[in-house]
């Protein structure tokens, strides 16, 4: 898995995919920072982090388009699945390789909380349930963006499918509130990302939500294990 883990993490630096996310999200996260914190003079960052998570929806399938789809254009899929390493190592090197370059990019946020904090004394602790709530949500987005990602060879399909499933995701409470019955609503609202993040961007640690996103994650690159697993015996 750490031979797998560094040659990802090289790859992001190789190509522009890691630049890419890193100054989209630098330069969106600046734009909410200046809009809501300083041009408001506001030491409040709960409207910055709750912004980004949009933001996420649409960064998020660049980061994770070419993780296996590349593998099987480039037809190295075969290698890597009759390598040595598990199919477990194959995924999670290439889950934490995508989320190691995310967490690069949620650590700007600090930067931001270091600013807010030369004019007024933040909450630090609010601050860091936000950047864990925001962590935790790049982490279940970047399982779910792989796992797209090993259904198809094309990257651009990969980065849209993900791009959709998404906004899907995004939309749940939404479309919960257009359904009338009771407990299909309730199913949805429990599975909103929405509702699930904003509680961290409002500074409650809900551990419920942890085990959300964690589950999350555990759940889709479990998934992914399964279609290589159905790919290598194909």
């Amino acid at each position: 898995m750490g031979a797998i883990f560094r040659r990802e993490v090289l790859s992001y630096f190789t190509s522009p995919i890691g630049y890419i996310f890193l100054a989209a999200f630098y330069a969106s996260s600046a734009l909410f920072f200046s809009i809501y914190s300083l041009e408001q003079g506001s030491t409040k960052l709960d409207v910055v982090f709750g912004q980004l998570m949009l933001i996420l929806v649409v960064l998020i399938p660049i980061l994770t388009m070419r993780t296996i789809s590349e593998e099987k254009k480039n037809k190295t899929d075969q290698c890597l699945l009759t390598s040595p390493v598990s199919l477990f190592g194959i995924v999670a090197g290439k889950f934490l390789a995508a989320f190691l370059i995310y967490v690069l990019g949620v650590a700007i946020t600090l930067v931001y909380a270091v600013v807010v904090s030369v004019f007024a004394s933040p909450d630090w602790t609010v601050i860091l349930g936000n950047v864990v709530g925001l962590s935790l949500l790049g982490a279940a987005f970047i399982s779910i963006g792989i796992f797209c990602s090993s259904f198809t060879e094309n990257q651009m399909v990969s980065a849209v499918v993900s791009f959709v499933v998404l906004v899907v995701l995004y939309l749940f409470s939404t479309i919960a509130g257009l359904i009338p019955v009771e407990f299909i609503k309730k199913i949805l609202t429990s599975l909103s990302f929405l509702e699930r993040y904003s509680g961290f961007t409002y500074g409650l640690f809900d551990l419920s939500n942890v085990l959300f996103f964690i589950s999350t994650v555990v759940v889709f690159l479990f998934l992914t294990v399964r279609v290589l697993e159905r790919r290598r015996w194909a």
